[in-house]
């Protein structure tokens, strides 16, 4: 496969995944700041970080108000990582790569484009938040379920399970990153009932609240969640869920090509340090610590594949 096919095929599921994990942290800061009876700046911080963009957040606004940081993350053209740039990227790579993909996917991805570029035309109000944001998740699930349903097994499967999971990886590490070191205004607050509210909004936003409590009996507490997210292999946004799917993906590309590249090494010893740990030696580490470490060897991984493959932009 071309380099320029497989960048192609690659980005454009990462962009569909990050469209739909910037919807969650949205929703995620729209549902804590309502338990607040101040502003909540300190929630919207939290999520602007989360996203990755708090720099250039920073540099067209001076506070952290609801509706600025929604437009922000939403539809602002200038924010390459609003849910409006990642989904027109996405589309523009799936148009690049439409020999690669099946009728069901292009047609999903278009129309999913078409009907999101007119409802984010304008401002969005907050009560109309909710449906919006329900629509793009609703959205990048059906062009994942198309994808899942017509999808042949090959190289093409591969790269867009590439994108998939080492752009979740890096949402489920940032989450917990700023969990810990963010969200909460003083020490005085963890164990409190807004400690746990901010835990708990942390599994919605990862789409995992239901999953959690038929596991845990509804039993929430920081280390149970943070295990979860990590460390649980049946969860599918959890690291090791994660990686070990980048592991089994680069094995394939390795079949398909005859030839093992760094970059299956690089995912197999990230895969490795997750499976030798467990929530508490994490702990003992320092959490923030451990994450930091991963999301390093996560973009990391992402760069090495990138150069296995011969991406061109």
């Amino acid at each position: 496969m071309l380099g320029k096919t497989a960048s192609g095929l690659y980005w454009m599921f990462r962009q569909l995944e990050r469209s739909e994990n910037t919807a969650r942290l949205i929703d995620a800061g729209f549902r804590m700041a309502l338990t607040r009876q101040a502003s909540g700046q300190g929630e919207w911080a939290s999520i602007v970080r989360t996203a990755g963009c708090d720099d250039s957040y920073r540099d067209a606004h001076d506070a952290y108000e609801a509706d600025r940081v929604i437009d922000f993350l939403l539809r602002d053209p200038d924010n390459p990582s609003s849910v409006y740039s990642v989904f027109r990227q996405a589309r523009n790579n799936a148009r690049m790569v439409r020999t690669a993909l099946t009728r069901e996917v292009w047609e999903s991805t278009n129309e999913s484009w078409l009907l999101l570029n007119d409802k984010l035309a304008k401002p969005v109000r907050q009560a109309d938040l909710p449906n919006l944001l329900d629509f793009i998740r609703q959205r990048s699930a059906m062009v994942r379920g198309a994808w899942h349903g017509t999808a042949l097994r090959n190289d093409i499967y591969s790269f867009a399970r590439l994108g998939t999971r080492i752009e979740r990886a890096d949402n489920t590490a940032r989450i917990l990153d700023v969990k810990y070191y963010v969200l909460l205004p003083s020490s005085a607050s963890i164990g409190s009932s807004l400690d746990n509210v901010q835990w708990e909004s942390i599994l919605r936003s990862a789409s995992a609240a239901r999953a959690f409590n038929w596991l845990n009996g509804g039993e929430t507490t920081p280390a149970k969640i943070a295990e979860f997210l990590m460390f649980n292999r049946q969860m599918p946004r959890s690291l090791i869920f994660c990686y070990s799917d980048n592991v089994r993906a680069l094995d394939d590309l390795a079949a398909v090509y005859g030839e093992k590249q760094p970059s299956a090494d690089l995912a197999r010893a990230t895969l490795s340090k997750l499976n030798d740990q467990d929530i508490d030696r994490v702990f003992e580490i320092g959490l923030h610590e451990f994450l930091t470490e991963f999301l390093r060897a996560n973009n990391a991984l992402a760069s090495q594949i990138e150069a296995d493959y011969r991406f061109v932009a």
